[in-house]
Formats: structure tokens, C-alpha cells, sequence
């Protein structure tokens, strides 16, 4: 359970419980599971009701039960936890691993790494997900509130190298759907979904061009399809062209995360070293 603690300000002097909840991120739902859960909900120490009024100095507690299960936890996990605390968890996914347990994944996936540093009583909750072969920082909420407040307001880095040489910086803005009778090939089509890259040319080596990217929306292989649609298909891609001479997996990571944390709305930036198959392709 997540006891989460607010002194009241004198700018909510005399407002409702609910109004205040309501305001910080608690939706409607959750303050539903609260008006259930015994003492979900004390003012002073004492049990309270969502109509009541608080008032400057009052000390407001709000008690969030464990609402899920955990897979089971990773055998001989080596992923690295980058930073837990009662509400988060960042873990750095390597290459390879998908996010969560499908008929084809049980027990070798993120979420059962997260199961090493997580109560077993918890609900998985990734604010979001990196393809399989993606590698990088992925946000874990460890409670309904934090996975509601992060929800579609985490910053990303991605940094990717691909093949042929790209200077300066630009915006990538072209339509995203799927591809004929795929159910996973993306392409570039005018009846697609408007999808915005930005990026910038870190590096390059005469061949090759490590880039910084950040992503104005978010489709499925976004990056991916850009950048092969322009010809710079991605190192490793190979499903949409990429050179494998020297990676085996599309050569994209997410190295840095920016949000403000749901509890305590502090800015935060949290940030991993590229992967060992990343580093030397440029």
C-alpha cells in the first residue's frame, strides 16, 4: 500500500477533499477505490470524506492499495535498475528483450525484471514500451496514480545511428500506416496518421550517422520508417533495410527521460550509457 501524505496550503484553504484530489491527479476511478478502502481517505489522522473541507496546516493521507500481480520475477536478472523510489521504477532494457509477457515470452521480458525490484502484489505498469530490439530507459509507475499522472508526459532522447551521412538538424513530418496486409511493416502513405520526427546529426564517419532524435507523436516504428523512407534506413534494421554488417539489431536507444514525478512534480532527468553493441559504429 502507498500512503501518500499533502500538508494543505492556505491557497486550498476551505475546498474539498475531492476537489484537491481531483486537481493533483486523482481520477475518479481511483477516488472511488479510495471512499472503499478502510482509511483510504484521513484528515488529521482521522477517517474523512470526499465532501469534507480542508484548511490550512491540515495534514491529508490518502492510502492506495496493491491492485495487481507481478509475473514472476527474471532468473538470473542483469538488468540494471537506474532509479526506485515508492512510486517509480526506471529500468535500462537491453537489446532483445521484449517489454511484456506475450504466448511466445513468459519470463524473459522486462516486466519480469521489474518483478525483481517490485512488490509481487503490484500491477506492471510501463508508461510506455521500446520494440523488442530497442535498447534504453524505461518508466515504470508503480501505482495507479503515478501510472495515471506520467501517462503521455515523458520527454525522450533517442539516439540511432544509420547508414549514409546527414548533417545539420531537421523535422521529419510524414503520415505513418500500415503497410498492406501486414500486421507489424509501418510505411510512409498520405491516408497515414501525421507523424512528426525532429532530429540532429551528433557524428558521422564519412559512412555512417549517429543522430539525436526526439519524437513530436508517437507511432509504431516511427523512427524506423523516416528514416528508411529517406534512405537512411537505421544499422541493423532489417526490416526496413538496414545494413547488418555490424549490429544485429536496429541500432536505436533511449538514453535520457525527462518528466516531473507524479508525486512530488519535481523535475527529473534521468540518463544511461548507449549499449556495448552501440558503442565503436561510429
Amino acid at each position: 500500500m502507498r500512503v501518500i501524505e499533502f500538508e494543505i496550503k492556505e491557497k486550498d484553504n476551505n475546498r474539498q477533499i475531492r476537489e484537491f484530489l481531483r486537481d493533483f491527479g486523482v481520477s475518479s476511478a481511483l477516488l472511488t477505490k479510495l471512499k472503499r478502502t478502510e482509511n483510504g481517505i484521513t484528515l488529521n489522522g482521522n477517517f474523512a470524506r470526499s465532501i469534507d473541507e480542508i484548511h490550512t496546516g491540515d495534514r491529508l493521507s490518502i492510502s492506495i492499495e496493491n491492485d495487481g500481480k507481478m509475473p514472476k520475477p527474471l532468473v538470473d536478472n542483469n538488468v540494471e535498475m537506474v532509479y526506485s523510489d515508492e512510486d517509480i521504477l526506471v529500468l535500462n532494457k537491453p537489446p532483445m528483450m521484449p517489454v511484456h509477457e506475450s504466448r511466445n515470452h513468459q519470463g524473459d521480458t522486462l516486466a519480469n525484471a521489474a518483478a525483481c525490484y517490485m512488490d509481487s502484489d503490484t500491477a506492471f505498469r510501463s508508461v510506455y514500451r521500446l520494440d523488442r530490439d530497442t535498447s534504453g530507459l524505461v518508466l515504470i509507475a508503480k501505482n495507479e496514480l503515478a501510472a495515471s499522472k506520467l501517462a503521455g508526459k515523458i520527454k525522450k532522447d533517442y539516439y540511432a545511428v544509420c547508414g549514409g551521412v546527414l548533417t545539420d538538424s531537421g523535422t521529419i513530418d510524414l503520415p505513418i500506416k500500415r503497410m498492406g496486409d501486414s500486421i507489424i511493416k509501418r510505411g510512409v502513405f498520405d491516408d497515414g496518421e501525421r507523424a512528426v520526427t525532429h532530429w540532429n546529426a551528433v557524428k558521422n564517419n564519412g559512412k555512417n550517422t549517429l543522430l539525436k532524435i526526439n519524437l513530436e507523436t508517437g507511432r509504431t516504428h516511427q523512427i524506423r520508417v523516416h528514416f528508411s523512407h529517406l534512405g537512411y534506413a537505421l544499422l541493423g534494421d532489417t526490416l526496413y533495410g538496414g545494413n547488418c554488417e555490424d549490429i544485429e539489431r536496429q541500432a536505436l536507444h533511449c538514453k535520457t527521460i525527462y518528466f516531473n514525478h507524479p508525486i512530488s512534480e519535481k523535475p527529473m532527468i534521468i540518463d544511461c550509457d548507449f549499449p556495448e553493441d552501440f558503442k565503436g559504429l561510429i
